[in-house]
């Protein structure tokens, strides 16, 4: 008896996951199944910081290719739907300080973007997020002889990050 209404728990517990749209994240597909391919230009930028301008495309279309059916076109005029984007504002700051010496020791890293995928052949808008904002930290040596940037490495890794933020966004239209 205690068998069958194990099985009958177990068995109405997975009925419930597939009624409630349960799915695994970034597998989704909202964007119209007639929009194939995507190009994603140089992103524009406010600021005076350009690693993120040159990164973000990139890990973008690499992101894409390896979680979504998208092909990537260069061509903007070409592809089906284009993402285009802006770099609202870049922010570095020292996140904590070493109290001996007042010196600090992490950096933060904030970017404010927004982001627009617009289906060419129709003008529409299928995903807009305007004022996203991400942060990166990193480690800064209290020695100066003992210093190495780290600030090129947590701009990848924020590249990264975003990349990945994006295409979830996207596919999943959040």
């Amino acid at each position: 008896m205690q068998r069958l209404s194990a099985l009958s728990l177990l068995t109405l517990a997975s009925f419930a996951l597939i009624s409630c749209g349960y799915h695994v994240g970034g597998k989704a597909d909202m964007v119209p199944k007639a929009v194939q391919t995507i190009s994603i230009p140089t992103f524009a930028t406010i600021t005076t910081r350009y690693k993120l301008v040159d990164l973000l495309p990139q890990d973008i279309s690499r992101d894409f290719r390896a979680r979504s059916r998208f092909q990537i076109d260069n061509n903007p005029a070409t592809a089906d739907a284009v993402l285009n984007g802006t770099i609202n504002n870049v922010i570095v700051y020292p996140a904590v300080s070493d109290p001996t010496t007042g010196k600090a020791t992490s950096i933060r890293i904030v970017v404010f973007l927004t982001v627009n995928l617009i289906e060419r052949s129709t003008g529409k808008v299928l995903y807009s997020r305007v004022n996203w904002t991400m942060h990166e930290d990193y480690a800064d040596a209290i020695d100066p002889h003992q210093f190495l940037d780290e600030s090129g490495a947590a701009f990848e890794r924020l590249s990264r990050d975003v990349a990945h933020d994006i295409v979830s966004a996207v596919l999943e239209s959040f």
